[in-house]
C-alpha cells in the first residue's frame, strides 16, 4: 500500500486511484494478489466498506477480478486497461477543454499544434 489519503476527491476514489497507480508501477503484477478491504482499511484508518467500495470500482472496470473466499487479483491486461482508462480521461479533461479554449480564442488547427508542440519542447529541457 502505498499513497496518502487527502481531502481532495472521495476516498474510494482515491483507494482505486492508487492501487492503479501501483498497477502501473509494477507493484502489483498480473494474477498477483492486492491488499484486502480489511487490510485497506487497516493500513488508511478507513471504513472497511470504503475500501471495499474502491477495491470494487476496480473490478466493475476490470482491472481487478475476485476469487471468492481468497481475495482481489489483478486481471491480465489490467496494465494496460489503467492505461487506456487514463487516456480517455485526459482526453475528456484536458484535450478537449483545450481545443474548445482555443476555439474560443480563434486559434486555427495548426496555431494550437504549433503551441503544444512548443510546450513538449520545453517539457523537455526542464
Amino acid at each position: 500500500m502505498h499513497g496518502t489519503l487527502n481531502d481532495q476527491s472521495l476516498i474510494y476514489l482515491q483507494i482505486a486511484k492508487m492501487l492503479e497507480d501501483d498497477i502501473l508501477r509494477g507493484v502489483y503484477q498480473e494474477e498477483e494478489q492486492v491488499p484486502s478491504t480489511n487490510e485497506l482499511a487497516r493500513g488508511y484508518n478507513i471504513n472497511p466498506a470504503t475500501a471495499a467500495k474502491g477495491l470494487n470500482r476496480l473490478v466493475a472496470d476490470g482491472i481487478l477480478y475476485k476469487k471468492r473466499g481468497i481475495g482481489m487479483f489483478v486481471s491480465r491486461g489490467a496494465g494496460e486497461a489503467v492505461k487506456q482508462k487514463r487516456k480517455a480521461a485526459f482526453y475528456d479533461g484536458y484535450v478537449k477543454p483545450l481545443v474548445k479554449e482555443g476555439a474560443s480564442l480563434e486559434l486555427t488547427g495548426e496555431e494550437l499544434l504549433a503551441m503544444v508542440e512548443r510546450a513538449i519542447g520545453e517539457g523537455e529541457t526542464t
